[in-house]
C-alpha cells in the first residue's frame, strides 16, 4: 500500500495541517487502502490498484479545501444542486462527513459496557457458572434491557452523514421496541434454564409487543435520506440496498419479520409445555432460518410487485 500513502502525501503536500484535515487524511487513507486491496483481491497490481482507488475518489484538492475552508467549498457555491460539486459518491460523503458528538460517545461506551457486563452476569447464572436467584437473574436481565433500549433510541436519533436523525418520539419507541425483546428473551432463556414457568407469562406479551413495536416503526419509516445525498447518488449511481429504495419492502419486511418471531416464540412455548424444554428452542432456530430466507428474499429478490 506504499503508492497509496504517496499519492495521499502528495494530494495533502502544502495543506495547512489542522486537526480536522489530519482526520480527513487519515479516513481518507483508510478508505483508499480499503478500496485498493479490494483491487488487488480482483488481479489488479498493487501499484494500479491505489492508481484506480484514488481516481474513483474523484478529485481529492476538492474534498481538502472543504475541510480547511468549508465557506469557499463546491457545495457552498452551489446554491441549487450538489450533484454537480463532486466527481464521485465517495468525495460528496467524505466532504458532507458528520462527526458523533463526543457526549455521545462517552454515554454510549458507558451504556455499552453496562449493558454487556449485565449480560455476561446473566449468562453466567444461567450456565450454572455463577449462582444466583431468580431474582438477581430477572434484574439483570431487565438492566441489560434498559441499557439496549437507551442504545438503539439514542443512536438512532442521532444525525449521520447520509441520514437525518429520526424524530424523537419514534427512536423514543425503537429504543423501547429493543428493550422489550431484549427482556422478552432474557426471560426465556431464565424459563429454559429451569426457571419458574411463571415468568413466560410475563416473557411472551414483552415479545411479541417488542416485535409488533418494531414491525409498525418499520411499516411507517419515511426516507431520512439528505437532499444532497439523493442528487449526488442519483448524478453517479444508486447506492444502498433495496430497503432504501423501496418503502413497501421495507415495510412488507418488517411485518413479516414479526410474523415469523412471534410464531416461532409461541411453538416455543407450547411444545415446551407439552413435550419439555429440551427441544424447544429449535424453534428459534427455525425462525432463524426462515428469517435468513425472507431478508435474502427481500434484498436480492426480484422487484416487489
Amino acid at each position: 500500500m506504499t503508492t497509496v500513502h504517496r499519492l495521499l502525501d502528495d494530494a495533502f503536500a502544502g495543506v495547512e495541517p489542522t486537526a480536522e484535515v489530519q482526520d480527513l487524511k487519515e479516513e481518507i487513507r483508510a478508505n483508499l487502502t480499503s478500496r485498493a486491496a479490494e483491487l488487488e483481491a480482483t488481479g489488479a497490481a498493487p501499484a494500479d490498484a491505489a492508481r484506480q482507488a484514488v481516481d474513483e475518489l474523484g478529485d481529492v484538492r476538492a474534498v481538502i479545501a472543504e475541510a480547511a475552508d468549508p465557506a469557499r467549498s463546491p457545495a457552498a457555491s452551489s446554491p441549487t444542486s450538489s450533484s454537480a460539486a463532486y466527481a464521485s459518491t465517495a468525495q460528496a460523503m467524505l466532504a458532507n462527513k458528520v462527526r458523533p458528538r463526543p457526549a455521545f460517545v462517552v454515554s454510549l461506551v458507558f451504556a455499552g459496557a453496562s449493558t454487556a457486563a449485565l449480560l455476561a452476569l446473566t449468562l453466567l447464572g444461567l450456565s450454572g457458572n455463577l449462582t444466583a436467584p431468580v431474582g438477581a437473574l430477572v434484574g439483570w436481565v431487565l438492566g441489560a434491557a434498559l441499557g439496549a433500549g437507551w442504545i438503539v433510541g439514542s443512536s438512532v436519533a442521532q444525525e449521520t452523514t447520509t441520514n437525518h436523525p429520526v424524530p424523537g418520539r419514534r427512536a423514543a419507541g425503537y429504543g423501547l421496541a429493543a428493550g422489550l425483546v431484549v427482556s422478552g428473551l432474557g426471560l426465556v432463556g431464565i424459563v429454559v434454564t429451569d426457571g419458574p414457568l411463571w415468568l413466560t407469562a410475563l416473557a411472551a406479551p414483552l415479545l411479541v409487543s417488542g416485535a409488533a413495536l418494531f414491525a409498525g416503526l418499520g411499516a411507517t419509516q419515511t426516507n431520512r435520506k439528505k437532499a444532497w445525498f439523493r442528487e449526488v447518488t442519483a448524478e453517479h449511481g444508486t447506492v444502498g440496498d433495496r430497503f432504501d429504495r423501496d418503502p413497501e419492502a421495507a415495510a412488507r419486511f418488517g411485518i413479516l419479520t414479526a410474523v415469523i418471531w412471534v410464531t416461532a416464540f409461541v411453538v416455543f412455548v407450547v411444545v415446551g409445555l407439552a413435550g419439555g424444554w429440551a427441544w424447544s428452542w429449535l424453534a428459534f432456530v427455525v425462525g432463524w432460518i426462515a428469517f435468513m430466507l425472507l431478508l435474502a428474499k427481500m434484498l436480492f429478490g426480484g422487484p416487489a410487485r
